[in-house]
């Protein structure tokens, strides 16, 4: 770490609340770039400065003030990554409100479930329809005070009683107070941030300002993060992850943020803004893998050898830079001589769909698929795996510099000590773990060890000298009706290593065996059934008996190193990928477990009841 770098890392830790990053940054880099974004009316790229950034989140003080919200009132977003979501944040901190950040792509009736669960005064969104779409919900909000159009000037009042108006004209109301009030303090509340909810009602997590600063201190030491960082941002704000990794870090650090057009532009924007760092969910990174793959599987046959190869020195080599296992080939003495072109021709290209600066990047919210993870590290890709989870700020461990095991999350980062409990459940201790969930002071109890670890509910494994294994949630473990206990998540991360599949479902508990529902890859699936002469389009295909017994049998060699009863037996094949927006995604891309098995309810139990593959 360079002298500048360990003096911006002793700033950070000097820290006590949120609004001490912007305070600093703003006074130290006035003229720097603060946040970058793309101005689709005038098809170019916006940059705004901390000094300009700085004034936007007084005016927003100031009508904050107006309005007459006192410290501590919750008040909620509902807003894409841009910068008015970043400037409501800091306005509202900097008051001592508690931020509330609704997820964009959530349901109505969700959203009209945590404005009243928080007992949110203010909202401030988009425009008209989306805030009529939860007006009109048939919910009554019964604490909201004032919704705030950014996007639009409409006027008027929803449900009797709430007013809306634009953003220009809520912001004006605050031009003659001339007094902001006090900060907050660090035992403060900084955000209620609702869980994703796989199951039940969202819970509200009461994160402290000490516990988010405290988890921006243990990331950005780890990353060795400078003012010189540019972060492309895509993932929302309401994810705890983005808010912490990429957003408050990027403010303490003096660090660029730029967001993206929109999620198709992703592979695009990497190359055009050339990040350094970037934190990302797995779904992105599998469809930049599969572009590869497909790229591989038309090249000619000698350009594909190299491609092999390239990938077999790069691991090698990357092991023997991480303290991993070799593993050895016959070609092996080769690797010297060949190593430099192979990397030129491969592995650069690989590199180079990132960018050519990216010198972080850290995936989480769910686990990468170790295959897609060990060709990235082996071409020379700065993948790193991060941990966590909103109770915690989120951020628990981090894969490291050196010593990075892709099969790991790394080990805790400063100030967290970890544990494994009863059936190895991870637990964990630090400054960054939550205060407990909004109203819910059971759920709060059941959430923490008699002695204060908080539970994770994730099975780990800490015997690679502390670095985190994730073996898979407790609460998915399949146990079927003879007994035999399966990871699900092991059995699908096996089966997809076949590209035949995007997704898999593994189901059976409480059933004699194990199967599993899977969406195909659209080419490959063409691809099968010509070999089979069917017609890929037809529905009716998916569900001829020849066709199963194909894909079982690719699902078998997937899962050929599992015991005999981890195995599926049946499966069910069908058309409709799983997104967020069908509801069978969370926001972080993991898998909803049981809206899938109700949305597939038919067809699972035709699996255990119905004719076999």
């Amino acid at each position: 770490m360079c002298a500048w770098s360990v003096i911006l890392s002793r700033f950070i830790d000097e820290f006590k609340t949120i609004p001490e990053f912007l305070v600093r940054t703003a006074r130290i880099w006035p003229d720097r770039p603060a946040y970058r974004w793309y101005d689709n009316r005038t098809n170019t790229w916006v940059t705004l400065s901390w000094r300009e950034f700085s004034e936007r989140v007084r005016r927003w003080r100031k009508a904050f003030v107006k309005m007459g919200l006192k410290h501590g009132d919750r008040v909620a977003m509902l807003l894409p990554n841009n910068v008015d979501a970043l400037t409501f944040d800091q306005a509202a901190l900097a008051n001592g409100l508690v931020p509330v950040p609704l997820h964009a792509i959530d349901t109505a009736g969700s959203s009209c479930y945590i404005l009243n669960d928080s007992q949110a005064r203010f909202l401030v969104t988009v425009g008209y329809a989306r805030w009529n779409n939860l007006a009109e919900a048939g919910v009554e909000l019964n604490y909201l005070e004032q919704v705030v159009l950014t996007n639009e000037s409409d006027t008027g009042v929803s449900q009797g009683r709430i007013p809306y108006c634009g953003m220009e004209e809520w912001l004006a109301r605050g031009n003659d107070v001339t007094e902001l009030p006090a900060g907050p303090s660090p035992d403060d509340l900084a955000a209620f941030v609702y869980t994703s909810g796989t199951t039940g009602r969202p819970k509200g997590v009461m994160l402290t300002h000490r516990n988010v600063v405290s988890n921006v201190q243990q990331t950005a030491d780890n990353l060795q993060l400078t003012e010189n960082d540019v972060y492309l941002s895509y993932l929302p704000l309401s994810h705890s992850f983005e808010r912490t990794a990429s957003y408050y870090c990027g403010v303490a650090c003096g660090a660029n943020l730029t967001f993206v057009r929109n999620v198709n532009t992703i592979a695009d924007d990497l190359v055009e803004i050339n990040p350094t760092i970037l934190c990302s969910v797995p779904r992105v990174i599998e469809r930049i893998y599969s572009r590869v793959m497909a790229m591989r599987r038309k090249m000619p046959s000698k350009m594909a050898y190299f491609f092999d190869w390239a990938q077999e020195v790069g691991w090698r080599t990357y092991c023997r830079e991480h303290d991993i296992a070799v593993e050895h080939s016959a070609r092996e003495f080769l690797d010297p001589f060949v190593r430099g072109y192979l990397d030129r021709k491969m592995a650069q290209p690989v590199r180079n769909l990132f960018g050519t600066r990216m010198r972080r990047m850290i995936v989480g919210g769910a686990a990468l698929n170790y295959s897609i993870s060990k060709f990235l590290c082996a071409m020379g890709v700065p993948v790193r795996q991060g941990y966590g989870l909103t109770e915690s700020s989120p951020i628990i461990a981090i894969g490291e510099h050196k010593g990075n095991h892709p099969e790991t999350v790394g080990r805790p980062l400063k100030n967290i000590e970890a544990r494994l409990g009863e059936m190895d459940e991870l637990q964990v201790r630090g400054p960054q773990v939550m205060k407990g969930y909004w109203g819910r002071p059971e759920d709060t109890a059941r959430a923490f060890t008699e002695d204060g670890w908080l539970r994770t509910g994730d099975q780990a494994d800490l015997s690679d000298g502390g670095r985190i294994r994730i073996k898979g949630r407790i609460k998915e473990i399949i146990v079927t009706s003879v007994g035999e206990k399966i990871s699900p998540v092991d059995l699908e991360f096996a089966i997809q290593e076949d590209h035949l599949f995007d997704q898999v479902l593994v189901v059976g508990e409480n059933r004699p065996y194990v199967a599993c529902i899977v969406v195909p890859n659209k080419e490959r699936w063409e691809a099968l059934c010509r070999d089979l002469q069917h017609d890929p389009y037809d529905p009716a295909t998916m569900g001829l008996r020849d066709v199963r017994v194909a894909v079982l049998k690719r699902i078998r060699h997937a899962t050929k190193d599992f015991p005999r009863y981890g195995q599926p037996r049946n499966v069910a094949i069908v058309p409709e990928a799983w997104t967020v927006e069908n509801g069978l995604l969370t926001t972080t891309m993991k898998l909803r477990r049981k809206q899938i098995t109700e949305r597939f309810e038919a067809e699972i139990e035709e699996l255990y009841t119905g004719h076999s593959a």
